[in-house]
């Protein structure tokens, strides 16, 4: 037998969620030497993924949205790297990466039913980058940000894109490729320190939305207007958006986060101006495109190999930790993408 912890989703919160309320930790025991039902297969967790969305997931499971309720009194899941630790699936060998969605838990025991559903990543043993990467730049973020830009912005050279909480997982992402891709960049941030590093990846101007009106902020920085908008924060931030847009700019909705622990939601002032300027608001779940899957991967690791891409990580070391490091997400606390590391690649 070896020790199991577990992160358990233990109540559903109204605002915050809290450690040791919300989400608690929870030690447990595994024989890994037991033998695995049919088609099963035993995986170790190497890292995982903190992200935004997770907050929507902490509801009462009878209401329904793009991603199921974390059931209460259960292990959280969510993105992870794993290594398969013993296997009675053919798809799987023992020593393999896996990617995909899993228990928050140190080993885990995945039944054949849910195990179709993961990835064998043996790059990650090859490519010799980071395994937190494969959570973030080359996981689901990373993705995200691919997809929402060049599906949805349908970026053209020389426009200018607006990124807002732009030194987060996604948001460095998107500002870079908008570079690769001839564009006028533009980001924002909750620090002077997130701003500069903004500028230090690539994108053209930034400012600390804490220490200046957006309003304001958006009219000395997009002087010609703004074609795409990455959207990320909701509220005042895209009621000023709209007053900035140009004719025909596409919004691209990929999250919300100051609208995700307000009971009631922020209103947007100026919808009129949607019919005014032909605006595209658009929202979009990253697995709603599959199709772009292998160009993502292929395209961005060679980016990353070929020095033209930047990302920061906060990591947070052991699984205990997971509670706090989504929380410092949901709070803007960390800086780039939030990511725990459990346990070292053998």
């Amino acid at each position: 037998m070896v020790q199991n912890t577990s992160v358990i989703f233990s109540k559903i919160p109204t605002t915050y969620p809290e450690v040791g309320e919300h989400m608690t930790i929870q030690k447990g025991e595994i024989d890994l030497d037991a033998s695995l039902p049919e088609g099963s297969v035993l995986l170790k967790t190497l890292c995982l993924s903190v992200d935004p969305y997770m907050r929507g997931r902490m509801r009462d499971a009878n209401t329904k949205s793009y991603a199921p309720a974390f059931p209460l009194n259960q292990p959280m899941t969510g993105y992870t790297v794993t290594q398969v630790v013993k296997s009675n699936n053919s798809k799987f060998k023992e020593g393999d990466m896996v990617y995909g969605l899993t228990p928050f838990s140190e080993y885990c025991v995945i039944p054949e039913a849910y195990a179709n559903s993961l990835e064998v990543r043996n790059e990650i043993k090859t490519d010799k980058l980071p395994t937190t990467n494969y959570v973030g730049i080359l996981g689901m973020p990373g993705m995200t940000a691919y997809v929402g830009l060049i599906k949805f912005g349908k970026p053209v050279k020389g426009e200018t894109l607006y990124v807002s909480a732009a030194s987060g997982a996604v948001g460095q992402l998107v500002g870079q490729i908008g570079k690769i891709l001839g564009l006028y960049v533009v980001g924002s941030a909750g620090s002077d320190e997130k701003v500069e590093y903004l500028k230090q990846i690539g994108y053209d101007a930034a400012f600390n939305y804490k220490k200046e009106d957006s309003n304001e902020a958006l009219g000395r920085l997009c002087p010609n207007g703004i074609d795409i908008y990455f959207e990320n924060v909701g509220g005042k931030m895209l009621e000023d958006v709209i007053t900035h847009a140009n004719t025909f700019a596409r919004i691209v909705c990929c999250g919300m986060i100051s609208q995700y622990n307000r009971p009631d939601g922020e209103p947007i002032h100026n919808l009129m101006q949607v019919v005014a300027k032909r605006l595209e608001i658009r929202g979009f779940i990253v697995g709603d495109s599959p199709e772009m899957t292998e160009p993502f991967r292929k395209e961005v690791t060679q980016w990353i190999k070929d020095g033209k891409l930047q990302y920061k990580e906060t990591v947070a070391e052991g699984i205990e930790k997971t509670p706090n490091a989504l929380i410092d997400v949901l709070r803007g606390n960390n800086f780039g993408k939030q990511v725990v590391k459990v346990a070292d690649l053998e």
